[in-house]
């Protein structure tokens, strides 16, 4: 699975930028957030948006170094039909893809949050082997230039509290600057 030890730029194409696009308009109808405490619309397509452009960097990446890798899921899953799911495989294997925005990352310091509260949490935390991925994407340019963070494992990780007060307790955060260093 980890197939590069740096992290890796890549640029996504405008069918990518599109689809994407496409997706996070298309979901935003079917989400509910409320348990998060959050309302704001235009932040949760986004936040869609954005997440569909790190699978997509992600895929590229790992098909640059010749990895089998399954595309991004574009369904729209309605109420208890949405998943936990792996978002995408790389030679077989399950691999979690996180992403943050750079405008986000300037705010609050580049970082992945993890959903962790009684009423919701993601079920890759009490999976210590399994893989996750982290992107940086730039939203403050128009072609959307990722880096692309190697894989970890959730064992490898150090989690703390976000910086947002209201979120603590409700969420899991995963800051760059602890991100072990890796070697072969």
């Amino acid at each position: 699975m980890r197939i590069f030890l740096t992290p890796q730029t890549i640029a996504l194409d405008g069918g990518q930028i599109t689809k994407a696009r496409q997706f996070a308009r298309a979901v935003i109808s079917t989400v509910d957030y409320r348990d998060s405490e959050q309302y704001n619309l235009p932040k949760i397509e986004l936040d869609h948006f954005i997440s569909k452009i790190g699978e997509e960097a992600v895929r590229a990446v790992f098909s640059i170094f010749g990895a089998d890798v399954s595309a991004p899921d574009y369904a729209i899953y309605i109420g208890k039909k949405k998943s936990w799911e792996d978002d995408m495989t790389v030679n077989g294997i399950g691999l979690a893809v996180k992403t943050q925005s750079k405008s986000a990352a300037e705010r609050y310091g580049l970082s992945w949050t993890f959903q962790s509260s009684g009423l919701r949490r993601d079920p890759i935390l009490m999976r210590p082997e399994a893989w996750v991925c982290f992107v940086e994407c730039d939203n403050k340019s128009s072609d959307f230039i990722c880096r692309v963070f190697p894989p970890y494992r959730i064992r490898e990780l150090i989690f703390k509290s976000p910086k947002l007060s209201h979120l603590i307790g409700k969420k899991r955060v995963v800051y760059a600057a602890d991100l072990p260093l890796l070697s072969i």
